[in-house]
């Protein structure tokens, strides 16, 4: 969930995943290639290949971007050079390629990985957690939750399960996936006002993270999520926002009334551990008035049916 406005979390920047591995050679290359990834026993050349036209860069580009020669590039892809590992980081930080998947690169060429991915409740990262408690307790009355890469719900604060009544109880237990809770016919599907909208909004973020990432997983997850039926909205059919609107609104249809919201994604700056880099806190802004009223109104167990 979200609706594109950004902002940082002591410096934080840019989410990977949720938006944050565009990297030099990503920025201005966003769509997704069609090739499958290599498995993890492919070698180091084609991990490479892989990620170079997934960039939708030639030999040549690459090269100048990485300062090395093209024939050296070209040895490298096929195996008949080997790359050291200050190589090996240097391209792939060419290529913006995320934590998890420069881990991947560099066994591939015969070294150890370089990031860790420690749980967030490990003691290396008490600080972190920390940090998402505060952010997510101190936005209530208004609802906020942390997502990893997949969108598996990792914490959310107490306004969240309020908004959850109907939900089939399956889309509930762990690993609770928030873009499948959203967009499910058994979950919050049929109680959202603007279905088409919110549901463009999100297949077009979740291409964005696969043209990141080049995560098999997002795509699946990604074809799942365009075959749930969904309800046109009043305005039109093709999932375009009203030019009214700053952002594209998440609207929720309650018991209690419709709660319309905007929400902002806060990440960590400069991650060095793959957990942090593909997690992000997404809050929820009340968009107006009348939705600020029922929100404390929930919290306090007040709200009444309309």
């Amino acid at each position: 969930m979200d609706c594109m406005v950004r902002r940082r979390l002591h410096r934080v920047d840019n989410l990977a995943g949720h938006g944050r591995h565009a990297g030099p050679a990503a920025t201005m290359r966003t769509m997704t290639s069609t090739a499958h990834p290599p498995s993890a026993r492919s070698p180091f050349g084609d991990h490479l290949r892989h990620w170079r036209q997934h960039r939708r860069l030639s030999q040549q580009g690459l090269a100048l971007e990485a300062e090395i020669s093209t024939r050296h590039l070209s040895y490298v892809e096929t195996g008949r050079a080997q790359p050291s590992r200050e190589m090996v980081l240097r391209l792939v930080e060419r290529l913006g390629v995320p934590l998890r998947e420069r881990n991947a690169l560099l066994v591939a060429a015969g070294y150890a990985p370089m990031y860790q991915a420690r749980p967030l409740d490990h003691p290396d990262l008490a600080a972190a957690r920390q940090a998402v408690d505060l952010v997510l307790k101190g936005h209530e009355p208004n609802p906020a939750l942390a997502v990893d890469r997949h969108w598996n719900l990792v914490a959310a604060n107490a306004i969240v399960p309020l908004l959850l009544a109907g939900v089939a109880p399956w889309l509930l237990e762990p690993p609770v996936n928030v873009l499948r809770l959203s967009l499910h016919p058994e979950g919050l599907g049929p109680s959202l006002a603007n279905a088409a909208h919110w549901r463009a909004h999100l297949l077009h973020r979740l291409q964005q993270q696969i043209a990141a990432t080049s995560d098999a997983q997002l795509q699946a997850l990604h074809d799942e999520i365009a075959a749930y039926p969904f309800k046109e909205d009043e305005a039109d059919s093709h999932g375009a926002a009203p030019a009214s609107h700053i952002a594209v609104p998440f609207a929720l249809d309650t018991d209690h009334g419709r709660l319309n919201f905007i929400s902002t994604i806060t990440i960590f700056g400069t991650p060095v551990d793959v957990t942090l880099q593909e997690l992000a806190v997404e809050s929820f802004f009340p968009a107006d008035t009348a939705t600020q009223v029922l929100l404390s109104q929930l919290r306090s167990g007040t709200a009444k049916h309309p």
